[in-house]
């Protein structure tokens, strides 16, 4: 029985901490979240105690942390868990610098301890379907990636101050795809060019932030990808992508509440996609915890890894940087 503490007793802390409690073997021992309360009630829920930071890294008997806080607690959270011997898994990003992500991953491969970054979406089935489809072949040779990514929604002004902007909270997610689905065979990225507007709601850019983005990513074999990207969908949430290659496609749709279309004289209609992420991406979200214990049991890699991590914010970073100089940035 592995003995397992979270941190972060929001939505996603209530995520993972109900994906844990479904799985045999592990035990959902505690909980810290500086919201007393929000940490009292899902202890209970889950049959865990509340407990402090110090006291979780101080008991030994926990084996793994699930951080599931907010982003700014993220690399602190990480580099006190490695240096306590225990093993992690937290929410992307590592942390809203690239630099302090490098920081946090060497202290990490330092301790020797196991880290896996929640970067959901490679365990979509959908979306993990076509990366297998992919990898086998079926489309030859990807050329070019088109990534659709909008919230229906922005979130509140005070959570966007902290985020780090758009490119890394939101965009983050994507800049891992690009990798996942166009750098497997090694392909890296070689100039990538942002730029952004706020056409949802002035607050955010009066914020410092943008609400609407597109980015141009060029690969060093010349491979293409587009990603675009708004706040505001008034339709759902519209997570898509195609990837183009020497002998094909791959399109990858919104998953919907229900795949029925009505047909009347008045018209068709089929259902909007789901309402938002925590819909969408469900069975990601129990996917990827149980990929993280069964790997961390059979000493297996992770699918994501630490370095992905880093890798995808030094992208975020690169596409701020570019949107807020109107430049092209190169690596």
């Amino acid at each position: 029985m592995k003995k397992v503490a979270l941190f972060g007793a929001g939505r996603i802390g209530r995520i993972h901490a109900a994906n844990l409690a479904a799985m045999p073997g592990i035990e959902l021992t505690a909980v810290s979240d500086p919201m007393a309360a929000n940490a009292a009630s899902l202890a209970q829920e889950h049959g865990a105690r509340v407990d402090s930071v110090e006291a979780i890294f101080a008991d030994k008997s926990i084996d793994a942390v699930v951080i599931g806080s907010p982003t700014t607690t993220h690399s602190d959270l990480i580099t006190r868990a490695a240096q306590a011997g225990k093993h992690i898994f937290c929410e992307k990003p590592v942390d809203l610098s690239a630099e302090r992500a490098r920081a946090c991953a060497a202290v990490v491969a330092q301790a020797g301890v196991a880290c896996m970054i929640g970067f959901q979406r490679r365990f979509d089935p959908t979306f993990n379907e076509a990366k297998t489809r992919l990898d086998r072949g079926d489309i030859g040779n990807p050329e070019m990636l088109v990534i659709t990514s909008r919230d229906p929604g922005a979130p509140p002004v005070e959570y966007i101050q902290q985020s780090g902007g758009i490119f890394r909270d939101m965009l983050i997610h994507d800049f891992d795809v690009f990798r996942w689905i166009l750098c497997g065979d090694g392909d890296k990225a070689a100039w990538l060019s942002a730029t952004g507007s706020c056409l949802t709601d002035p607050a955010i850019g009066k914020a410092g932030d943008f609400d609407c983005t597109a980015v141009t990513i060029k690969t060093v074999k010349g491979r293409l990808c587009q990603i675009n990207t708004t706040r505001r969908a008034a339709y759902g949430y519209d997570q898509r992508f195609e990837v183009i290659g020497s002998q094909g496609m791959l399109q990858c749709g919104n998953h919907k509440p229900s795949e029925v279309t009505q047909a009347t004289a008045q018209g068709t209609s089929q259902d909007n996609p789901e309402a938002f992420f925590l819909q969408r991406y469900a069975a990601a979200y129990r996917l990827e915890i149980e990929h993280f214990f069964t790997q961390l049991q059979n000493g297996g890699s992770f699918r994501t890894s630490v370095q992905d991590g880093v890798d995808a914010q030094i992208l975020a970073d690169a596409a701020a940087e570019s949107a807020a100089g109107n430049r092209i940035i190169t690596f």
